[in-house]
């Protein structure tokens, strides 16, 4: 028995903003995260810009007791609890003691590492005949499902409780798999997201392989510049965004809030053959991920109202662009609104999907379309491709249905999940 999936709850924790209120005034307006990073300058990074999200002691205390919150390093499972705590009582449901497992409801939350900083410490420690000192902690905060098992002790989950990785397609792939588990009838609902840790050891070999930009070092601001002509890297950023995935019958009968629906997508892989390889997609794996994803949701390509695609401010984006000029067979003035979050909180890595996912559900639910930042010169290549007015440079209020969001990541790997306004 196939069941409708809907979204009745949402949770971030994004550099340009903390909780749902935050985030979504920041992105009507094209509010930046991006801010100059002393570590990485002191480090001698060349890219010396960053988006990481503000945290408050204060904050840290609705989520961890002070105990938990002893010898705790890692940023990751704390953004990750955040959003994940935030998307739960956003959907209505409260956080209790209750002694017994909730068996219908279980957690997907993706990430690339887990605890990066506290790996590093115990190196330390352990390197300094210390091992003793490392607390009772350690493993919990370095596990890669040190997110996912926090969230289901905090949460009582009984369902599936699991962590996701995929590179930067992990949150696009983990509100699949949780969209999956519920339209089989496994669960009523799933807690769906991504996180990424933040700092210098998770973002070193980005900077390495010269892919962060460095030209706007005192400009933190115009530093993600994605489908710009001016265009020289991504810059790193860090966060978490959170859904919470529902049956939609249990959804009206405990009368939630319903954001939008969740019609279908795809996931699938260019198996780094053709011009794919560990960095760098295939186009026809891209193309045909964008087509089934389509298919598997029912929606032809002139449904699609908006795109929010990966578009990280790199080479790349005038490829995706064409990319999806071939899959949708839409091109010049035909072609949809499209944005990217990354121009106002950087490149998430694995904690993309998840934020981005969220903003593309407020746009939804509350009829906008974000604006790009830091794209008055679009890219030539992108021009000849697609109309000027897809890509907005200011808040567009407009009624959108349908929304496509697609992430692709390393490992030549490529997700597409389609959102649809919710209808009864």
């Amino acid at each position: 028995m196939s069941r409708r999936v809907v979204i009745t709850g949402l949770g971030v924790v994004a550099p340009n903003g903390v909780g749902l209120d935050a985030f979504l005034h920041a992105i009507r307006h094209g509010l930046s995260g991006i801010r100059f990073d002393q570590e990485l300058a002191d480090l001698q990074f060349s890219c010396q810009i960053s988006g990481k999200p503000f945290i408050s002691e204060e904050m840290k205390l609705d989520y961890f007791t002070e105990l938990e919150l002893r010898n705790f390093n890692a940023t990751g499972i704390l953004y990750g609890v955040m959003a994940g705590i935030e998307a739960w009582r956003n959907a209505g449901l409260s956080v209790d003691n209750n002694p017994n497992p909730d068996w219908d409801s279980g957690t997907i939350f993706g990430t690339g590492t887990s605890g990066i900083e506290k790996f590093r410490e115990s190196i330390y420690k352990i390197d300094d005949l210390q091992t003793r000192r490392l607390g009772s902690t350690a493993v919990a905060q370095t596990m890669n499902s040190g997110v996912s098992a926090y969230l289901g002790g905090k949460l009582g989950l009984g369902n599936q409780v699991t962590t996701n990785s995929s590179a930067c397609t992990t949150g696009t792939e983990s509100i699949l798999m949780a969209f999956e588990r519920i339209k089989s009838g496994r669960a009523k609902r799933m807690l769906a997201g991504s996180t990424s840790d933040s700092g210098p050891y998770i973002w070193g070999g980005f900077d390495a392989m010269k892919v962060c930009t460095f030209k706007h070092n005192h400009q933190p601001e115009e530093g993600s510049r994605p489908m710009s002509a001016d265009a020289s890297g991504f810059v790193p950023g860090s966060g978490a965004g959170a859904l919470l995935l529902e049956d939609l019958d249990a959804a009206l009968s405990r009368r939630a809030t319903i954001y939008a629906e969740v019609l279908g997508g795809n996931i699938n892989s260019g198996g780094q053959r053709g011009e794919g390889t560990m960095t760098a997609p295939n186009a026809l794996a891209v193309q045909k991920c964008i087509r089934d994803a389509l298919s598997n949701a029912g929606i032809q390509p002139e449904e699609i109202d908006a795109i929010n695609g990966h578009l990280t401010a790199t080479s790349k984006d005038a490829l995706e662009i064409l990319n999806w000029t071939e899959a949708l067979g839409r091109k010049g003035d035909d072609f949809p609104y499209i944005n990217s979050l990354k121009s106002m909180v950087g490149h998430c890595l694995s904690a993309a999907g998840g934020l981005e996912c969220v903003a593309t559900i407020l746009q939804l639910f509350q009829g906008f379309v974000f604006p790009n930042r830091n794209c008055a010169d679009l890219h030539p290549e992108i021009a000849t491709l697609i109309g000027r007015n897809a890509v907005n440079q200011s808040l567009i209020e407009k009624d959108i249905k349908v929304i496509a969001k697609a992430n692709f990541g390393f490992g030549d790997v490529n997700g597409c999940i389609i959102f649809k306004k919710y209808e009864k």
